[in-house]
């Protein structure tokens, strides 16, 4: 039970990297001395902006000498390849004299994939995979994307009236939802390293796009524009499938309007939806156009649930897209101490 609770806190320190870590994924470390007996921790680390420094190196910094006979709690697989931008975390952390390394996910990059641990390994330091490993795939979900799909994690934000309208007839959607909907919606712009919007959206509102939290300004995503035409300020992609070529884009979020939000549903590039429900009816308002479902039977079983909250008067709903298949299964195992394959 320590040692799940030890690597929640590493998947909450990764989760303040998400949006400014890609291309390298935000990982979260935690550095534990006497873990056996309930645990001190001596070390915090998460993936830093750019992707350097990585978690593990940033933890093992802070912990110092308290860092040997310690037990790290790490969200993917130590880095096993030196790059001109520091050294390999494998071996960071056998200089460090640790005795134990729990890992939630292995890592799918070529230049580890198993060899960190088994690096790890032959240095006599105790390995255990697996932990958590499904709460670390949704938090590096960017990453993982890229590296199965080679393209961002794209989440798909609509907020709706009860009767499931965008905007009111003319147009307008401002606003649709109350003030707590439209903060948690600015948290989740700061969580994304771009947002696109349509040709629609600029025309309408001249969005500006940005983060308005206190303390998150300066988060802001880069702004992209779905449109056969140039605009000024803005980075422009043709179609849906464009976003593979988005450059230090691991997760976007989509924000609007409805043709763009077809579009992307049509291509299925749509990984993750945030509804956003107002208890208001519209009547006559805009709603989503045709997405190219032929048969009801189509749309059954494409989403699963995975979170709902209130926010002030509104509802918030979170659906995950079923794949098959979407991340391989060498990227986690179950949690076995002592295992010895590679995660």
């Amino acid at each position: 039970m320590d040692d799940a609770r030890w690597m929640a806190a590493a998947l909450a320190l990764g989760s303040r990297g998400r949006g400014r870590a890609a291309p390298n994924p935000n990982v979260g470390c935690v550095i534990v001395n006497d873990a056996a007996s309930g645990g001190r921790v001596v070390g915090r680390g998460w993936t830093q902006a750019g992707g350097r420094p990585h978690a593990e190196a940033m933890a093992l910094a802070e912990a110092g000498e308290k860092s040997r006979g310690a037990t790290v709690y790490t969200t993917l697989e130590p880095c096993a390849h030196v790059s001109v931008r520091g050294p390999a975390c494998s071996d960071l952390l056998q200089l460090a004299s640790v005795a134990r390394v729990v890992i939630a996910l292995g890592d799918p990059d070529p230049r580890t994939d198993g060899s960190g641990i088994a690096r790890l390994r032959e240095a006599g330091i105790a390995v255990d995979v697996g932990l958590r490993a499904d709460e670390a795939r949704s938090s590096m979900a960017g990453f993982l994307m890229r590296r199965t799909r080679a393209r961002p994690h794209v989440t798909l934000k609509l907020a709706l009236s009860l009767d499931g309208a965008t905007a009111l007839g003319s147009g307008i959607s401002k606003w649709i939802t109350g003030p707590e909907a439209r903060a948690h919606a600015h948290l989740e712009r700061a969580r994304h390293e771009a947002i696109l919007v349509g040709r629609g959206t600029i025309e309408a509102d001249d969005p500006a796009l940005d983060v308005r939290l206190a303390g998150l300004e300066s988060r802001a995503p880069r702004r992209i524009l779905l449109s056969q035409t140039e605009k000024d300020g803005w980075e422009r992609i043709a179609t849906p499938h464009d976003i593979a070529a988005l450059d230090g884009v691991d997760h976007l979020l989509v924000e609007g309007g409805t043709l763009t939000a077809a579009a992307f549903l049509a291509a299925d590039l749509v990984d993750r939806l945030l509804l956003y429900r107002a208890p208001i009816l519209v009547g006559g308002g805009r709603t989503l156009p045709d997405i190219g479902l032929t048969d009801l039977a189509e749309a059954h079983g494409r989403w699963r649930m995975s979170d709902a909250r209130t926010l002030g008067s509104d509802r918030l709903e979170v659906y995950e897209r079923v794949r098959d298949s979407a991340v391989p299964a060498k990227v986690g195992t179950g949690f076995a101490p002592g295992d010895g394959g590679k995660g």
